[in-house]
């Protein structure tokens, strides 16, 4: 089977990629903007026409889409996840091979949900930012296109690899440099957001179920369960061997920014949200039709994660 991968260097794309390549029946192609991609193309500004040509040139099976922007502003996000993937979908209509798409959606494409639900894929989307609405642009795209095609929704994905400014990876470094300091407490804020967390090798194996599947629409990919951010916290607090106290900061106008925020010129701004997703105080995925209609469930457990995300913020300098 011979599979294109595009964004084969970003967080979810790297286990992807190694995931695909574990498979031997899998003959992979990466595509995208790093010098050490099979193919150099940028999604966002390059043209369909150049791509079909690729593809009809390559005629893979499969095309899965990692590509895409988690930060900037609205316009960046514009492009890399809604433009580029117009780009995608037009390029696989005018080519002759026929591949299916899997495309990486997010759990932010949801908004915010009501506290104690699960949210299934036939939730109405509500988003609560730009993110938000450019990834759900992009599946509006995918679904409208009339390709073999299926959406994954990932929920908040952690594990190796989490970005450091993310909200469990600022989490490890708070606690890496309280250690380091020999603080015995720790003050943190948006603690009490709760997310449905999912390893990122998990994802790799939905992405890999995805491919060979028949699926069409949109599937969840959690854990189904949310857990809160301050749970998260005294789980890598016991992974990590830190015996000092976590504290709870108030995180509301005229408090401190949650951790899920980049710090600003003034530590007293308040956040836009509680949680930089746009997705209000929870959220929880229903995870049924990932399982009876890829055969998925997820295997890692967030201690796992966790302990990962930690072995790397203990080592960085």
């Amino acid at each position: 089977m011979r599979v294109l991968l595009l964004g084969a260097n970003g967080y979810l794309g790297r286990f992807v990629a190694d995931r695909l390549l574990a498979d031997p029946a899998v003959q992979l192609t990466a595509l995208g903007r790093g010098d050490d991609a099979d193919v150099r193309f940028d999604l966002a500004s390059g043209s369909p026409g150049a791509l079909t040509r690729f593809l009809d040139a390559v005629h893979p099976g499969v095309v899965v889409n990692c590509a895409g922007a988690t930060r900037g502003g609205a316009r960046d996000l514009t492009r890399h996840n809604t433009v580029a993937v117009a780009t995608v979908c037009e390029a696989l209509r005018r080519s002759g091979c026929g591949a299916r798409l899997v495309q990486l959606g997010c759990a932010a494409e949801y908004g915010p949900s009501q506290p104690g639900s699960s949210t299934g894929e036939d939730a109405i989307p509500r988003p609560g930012g730009p993110y938000g609405v450019s990834k759900l642009a992009a599946t509006e795209l995918v679904l409208g296109a009339g390709l073999d095609a299926v959406v994954l929704r990932v929920f908040s994905p952690a594990g190796p690899g989490t970005p450091a400014g993310s909200p469990l990876g600022r989490l490890a470094e708070a606690m890496r440099r309280a250690m380091q300091a020999g603080d015995g407490e720790l003050k943190l804020a948006g603690l009490g957001v709760q997310r449905d967390f999912v390893d990122v090798r998990d994802v790799a194996r939905a992405v890999h179920a995805a491919s060979l599947s028949a699926a069409q629409g949109v599937v969840n990919i959690g854990s189904g369960r949310a857990v809160k951010l301050r749970d998260a916290a005294a789980v890598l607090a016991r992974v990590a061997g830190y015996g000092g106290a976590l504290h709870e900061l108030d995180g509301g106008p005229g408090g401190r920014p949650s951790i899920g925020h980049p710090r600003t010129e003034s530590d007293t701004a308040p956040a836009a949200y509680p949680y930089p997703d746009g997705c209000g105080s929870w959220q929880q995925a229903d995870v049924r039709t990932a399982r009876d209609r890829l055969g998925w469930r997820p295997r890692i457990n967030l201690e796992e994660s966790l302990a990962d995300i930690w072995m790397e913020a203990a080592c960085r300098i």
